[in-house]
């Protein structure tokens, strides 16, 4: 393994978000790990991220994963399509984040969250306010994310 340091990435504006997009691509998440404080406007999502940044150089290398949380303040609501957490156990794909500018009342808008299997959760947001923080829980692994079809 490497002696990365561990990521801590903020996001306060749309092309801030495709930074914190581009590392969370193909991380995985059980339902049950969604969370969303209406109180105090936060959503958060705790997740093992593949570690692109580190990722291997030749075939046959091990990537890393790491543990990660992914958060957004300043949340007014939350919508989900084709996701549920009556199984806190199902495991998701993260696919991408992006933030959708509200024209009409800046600086707020929206951040998409696509999941594979068309799974989505929108945020509204006051303001683009998200972190991306990874832990120092960072584990081998031999499969690396791959969105190209195999041929058979």
């Amino acid at each position: 393994m490497t002696d990365q340091k561990p990521l801590r990435l903020l996001a306060e504006e749309g092309d801030d978000l495709k930074i914190i997009a581009a590392a969370v691509q193909d991380a995985v998440v059980k339902a049950g790990n969604l969370s969303y404080e209406k109180r105090k406007r936060r959503f958060t999502i705790e997740l093992n991220r593949y570690r692109w940044e580190t990722a291997p150089t030749r075939k046959g290398q091990p990537g890393e994963r790491v543990r990660s949380l992914l958060a957004f303040d300043g949340v007014l609501g939350v919508k989900t399509r084709g996701i549920t957490k009556t199984d806190p156990e199902l495991i998701l794909s993260l696919l991408s984040a992006d933030f959708v500018a509200d024209v009409a009342e800046p600086p707020g808008g929206r951040v998409v969250l696509l999941f594979a299997g068309d799974g989505e959760i929108v945020l509204t947001v006051e303001a683009l306010d998200g972190a991306l923080l990874d832990s120092d829980y960072v584990w081998p692994t031999r499969h690396v994310p791959s969105h190209e079809r195999r041929k058979r």
